[in-house]
C-alpha cells in the first residue's frame, strides 16, 4: 500500500529560498539531542513531510558527512541546503543551524559569569530531553528500515554498535574499517553488497520527491577548479581575522593561540564532540589555564541544554578565555565566543562547498554506491549507540540502577514515541508540548526535588 501511494504521489515543486530559509532558521532553535536527534529532525521534515529530498539522496549526503571531522548534523544541513539552492543555500543552512545557539549560549554564559549557576535553564529544557530521545528512536526505526537492505547490512550495523558501545572503538576507525571490508568484498564477493530491493521498490522509493537519485543539480560545479577556488577563499577568510587581531589588539599572542588551537580542534573532531572534548578540556584547563575544571563542567551542562551541535561547548571555552584574559570583560568574552565559533565551523563549509560537487559525481557509480551502502549500515549502528547513550543519560542520570530511574523522563519518552510514530503528531507541536510538560513538572517538584531535576538535566 505504501509503494502504491508513493507511485501516485507527484513530486513537490522546488522549495523557494524563503521556505528553506524559514526551515533552517526553525531548525536552529529546535536542534536538540545531539547529531542523532538533529539528523532525525531533518529527516522527518526534509524527506517525509516536505519530500524535498529522497531517502537515497539524504543517505548519500549523510554518508559523506559522517566521514568528515566536525559536527556531521551541521554539515548535513549545509549539504542539503547546497542541493536545494547552491552556495547560498549551503551558507544559509549551515549558518542558521549554529546562529541561534551562538546567541543563546552568549546570553547564558553572560548570566553565568555574572550571577553564577542558572537552575531555571536546566528546568526549562527538562521536558525536551525525553522527547528528543523519542525523536532519535523514530529516526533510527525509519533510517534503519530504509538502509538495512540485507542480512549483511544488519550484521554490519550490529558489529558497528558492538564495537563502539562495548569496546569503545573510535568512530573513524569503524568507518574506515567498514570501507576497507566493503572494498575487499566488492572484489571477491560483489553479490553480497548488492541491493536486494526489487525494481518496483526502487522506483517507488524515488518517486514523489523534488530531488531523487536521478536528479542532476549544480552540474556547472562538477569540475575540479571550483574546489580549489573555494579552498583559497576559505584560506583568505581564515587569515582575515588573524590579521585584524595583529593590527588592532595588544594581546595578539593570546588571540593567535586561540585561533590556532580551535582551528586544530575543528580538524580533529572525528567521532563527534565527545571525542574532542577531553582533549580540549585538558589543554585549555591544565595547560593554557583559560578556565577552571568546574567552569568546563558547567560549560558542558550549558551546551547540553541549548540547541545546536554539542561542539558549541568550545564556544563557551572561548568566551571564558576572553573573559578571564581581559579581567572579567563581557565584551571580550563575547569576542572570544564569536572568534571560536568562526574558526570551529569555517572548515565545515569548506568540506561541503569544495567536497559536495565531487561527491555528487559518485552517485551513479555502482561500486561507490554499494560501498557507501555498507557505510550507511555502520552508521545505523553508530546512531543506535548514540540512542542508547542518550537514553541512559536521560533515564538514569546518576547510575545505571533501577532506583536511579527518572520515571518522568522514561514515561515521557514512551508517550512521545507513541505520539510521533504511531499517532503521527507533528514534531514541532510535540516539542512545544514537551517543553511545557517539563516546566509544569519543575513547578510541581520545586524545592528539594527541583535540585534533583537539575541533576537529570545535565548529561
Amino acid at each position: 500500500m505504501e509503494n502504491q501511494n508513493s507511485k501516485q504521489m507527484l513530486p513537490p515543486a522546488k522549495p523557494t529560498f524563503k521556505e528553506a530559509f524559514l526551515f533552517w532558521l526553525k531548525l536552529g532553535f529546535i536542534s536538540f539531542g545531539g547529531p542523532a536527534g538533529q539528523i532525525g529532525i531533518m529527516h522527518q521534515y526534509v524527506v517525509e513531510q516536505r519530500r524535498w529530498v529522497s531517502e537515497s539522496r539524504f543517505l548519500h549526503a549523510l554518508n559523506y558527512c559522517m566521514l568528515l571531522p566536525g559536527p556531521e548534523a551541521q554539515q548535513l544541513a549545509a549539504y542539503l541546503g547546497w542541493l536545494l539552492h547552491g552556495v547560498k543555500g549551503a551558507l544559509t543552512a549551515g549558518i542558521l543551524f549554529v546562529l541561534p545557539s551562538v546567541f543563546i549560549l552568549l546570553a547564558l554564559a553572560s548570566v553565568y559569569v555574572t550571577y553564577g549557576t542558572i537552575p531555571w535553564v536546566a528546568a526549562l529544557f527538562y521536558g525536551l530531553k525525553p522527547a528528543v530521545v523519542a525523536i532519535v528512536l523514530v529516526a533510527l526505526f525509519k533510517v534503519g528500515s530504509k538502509s538495512l537492505k540485507s542480512w549483511f547490512h544488519y550484521l554490519v550495523a550490529a558489529l558497528s554498535f558492538i564495537c563502539i558501545f562495548f569496546f569503545q572503538v573510535p568512530f573513524p576507525l569503524i568507518i574506515l574499517s567498514t570501507i576497507l571490508v566493503a572494498f575487499v568484498l566488492m572484489k571477491v564477493h560483489p553479490a553480497l553488497l548488492q541491493d536486494q530491493s526489487t525494481h518496483e521498490e526502487k522506483i517507488a522509493n524515488e518517486q514523489g520527491y523534488y530531488l531523487n537519485a536521478h536528479s542532476q543539480v549544480h552540474t556547472a560545479e562538477a569540475g575540479f577548479t571550483t574546489p580549489v577556488v573555494r579552498f583559497l577563499v576559505t584560506l583568505a577568510l581564515w587569515l582575515a581575522p588573524l590579521g585584524l587581531f595583529y593590527l588592532l589588539t595588544s594581546k595578539f599572542e593570546f588571540w593567535q593561540t586561540l585561533i590556532f588551537f580551535f582551528s586544530k580542534a575543528a580538524l580533529v573532531t572525528f567521532g563527534g564532540a565527545y571525542a574532542v572534548l577531553p582533549y580540549v578540556a585538558q589543554v585549555t584547563v591544565e595547560q593554557l589555564e583559560w578556565l577552571s575544571k568546574y567552569e568546563m563542567i558547567d560549560g558542558l551542562a550549558l551546551g547540553e541544554t541549548t540547541p545546536g551541535p554539542l561542539i558549541m561547548v568550545l564556544a563557551f571555552v572561548g568566551f571564558m578565555a576572553g573573559f578571564h584574559q581581559y579581567g572579567g570583560s563581557l565584551a571580550m568574552g563575547a569576542l572570544g565566543l564569536v572568534t571560536t565559533t568562526f574558526y570551529t565551523f569555517l572548515p565545515c563549509f569548506l568540506f561541503i562547498l569544495a567536497g559536495a560537487p565531487l561527491i555528487e559525481r559518485t552517485r551513479d557509480n555502482a561500486h561507490v554506491k554499494a560501498i557507501l551502502g555498507v557505510v550507511t549500515a555502520a552508521v545505523v549502528g553508530v546512531i543506535l549507540n548514540l540512542t542508547v547513550y542518550f537514553g541512559k543519560a536521560v533515564w538514569f542520570p546518576r547510575e545505571l540502577l533501577l532506583n536511579s530511574l527518572d520515571y518522568f523522563a522514561f514515561a515521557w519518552t514512551v508517550i512521545s514515541f507513541v505520539a510521533m510514530y504511531r499517532l503521527k503528531i507533528g514534531m514541532m507541536p510535540w516539542i512545544a508540548i514537551s517543553a511545557a510538560a517539563g516546566l509544569v513538572y519543575f513547578l510541581l517538584t520545586s524545592g528539594n526535588q527541583a535540585n534533583s531535576l537539575l541533576v537529570t538535566s545535565s548529561f
